[in-house]
């Protein structure tokens, strides 16, 4: 098997994925997931492709993450994992999809707005 390469994005967050054939390790930026990830929930998030298509054990994962918090970074993870699996076989893409895996999302942060003290806020208003 070759080594597929694909990228996911979430917010700032981006995620570049390795996927290639091996016990279910899963590498991020040099550490484990579960040192990397210490909330299970985030551990999870980035597990729901592997565990959807019940592979979980057969292939190692390696990432590197940069930029955002470590929700958007786990949801890029998620992203990638779902895109490198796609291109591993073609046949996986219902399933990811019907699960909203393939979609980016596309909210981002808005500017700040010159007047104001955040995007939308305003400061008080005084009539007098």
């Amino acid at each position: 098997m070759e080594v597929i390469n694909a990228i996911g994005r979430r917010k700032a967050a981006v995620a570049r994925v390795i996927l290639n054939e091996g016990k279910g390790n899963i590498i991020i930026n040099k550490r484990d997931m579960k040192e990397f990830f210490s909330n299970p929930q985030l551990q999870y998030v980035v597990e729901q492709p592997l565990n959807l298509l019940e592979l979980a054990g057969k292939y190692d994962i390696k990432a590197n993450l940069d930029g955002g918090g470590v929700k958007g970074q786990a949801e890029a993870l998620r992203l990638g994992i779902a895109r490198a699996l796609v291109k591993l076989d073609p046949e996986n893409k219902p399933a990811l999809k019907a699960n909203g895996f393939l979609t980016r999302d596309p909210r981002e942060v808005e500017r700040k707005k010159p007047g104001q003290p955040k995007a939308r806020k305003k400061f008080q208003f005084s009539k007098r």
